[in-house]
């Protein structure tokens, strides 16, 4: 339970920092929202992650504990061993419990869709994309664009690190997992 939650939680930060990032004048394009049934990962799943994100020259660090399974996808975020938010996913509706004071520019939804384009099989997301939009996927890398731009990038680093940068909302996410791997396929 701990592993996707731990990176939900870091996911979240990242999406904080991104609201820092970006300014009031001219908002970044936004990259679509994965809406994608727990189901379809395929495989039950619990890992626990440490994320550490950059934006708008900030650094920040978080645990999400996330875990898998037919039915839902749940997350824990944790900072200095304190739980500051939960999130839980059924394929239909999405229930967040934050801790006070936590950033209302975290958006949930953001949260849950980046860690589905890291997790989830390549077809799962290429079912789940808006009209417009493309994967293109390699044994290390997948990259989500639109009309030849690609605006959001996951690179496996190593066999436990992941970064993912979205070009698009102007965070960068370093995601070292304990104990799993996404396992990216041949286009």
């Amino acid at each position: 339970m701990f592993g996707l939650k731990y990176l939900a939680a870091v996911l979240a930060a990242a999406a904080v920092l991104a609201g820092c990032a970006s300014s009031p004048s001219s908002p970044p394009a936004a990259t679509p929202l994965l809406r994608l049934a727990p189901a379809s990962l395929g495989r039950e799943l619990a890992v626990v992650q440490q994320l550490d994100i950059q934006a708008a020259g900030q650094s920040r660090s978080l645990d999400v504990a996330l875990e898998v399974d037919a039915q839902s996808v749940r997350m824990a975020f944790l900072q200095l061993g304190q739980t500051v938010a939960r999130l839980e996913w059924d394929g239909r509706q999405l229930e967040q419990s934050l801790a006070p004071g936590w950033p209302k520019v975290v958006s949930a939804e953001r949260v849950l869709s980046d860690l589905q384009l890291v997790w989830w099989p390549a077809e799962a997301v290429r079912a789940g994309l808006a009209p417009g939009w493309q994967l293109a996927e390699s044994p290390q890398t997948r990259e989500l664009s639109q009309d030849g731009r690609v605006r959001v990038s996951v690179r496996k680093l190593a066999a436990e690190h992941v970064e993912l940068v979205q070009h698009a909302e102007g965070y960068t996410v370093q995601i070292h997992t304990r104990g799993a791997s996404p396992v990216f396929s041949s286009p």
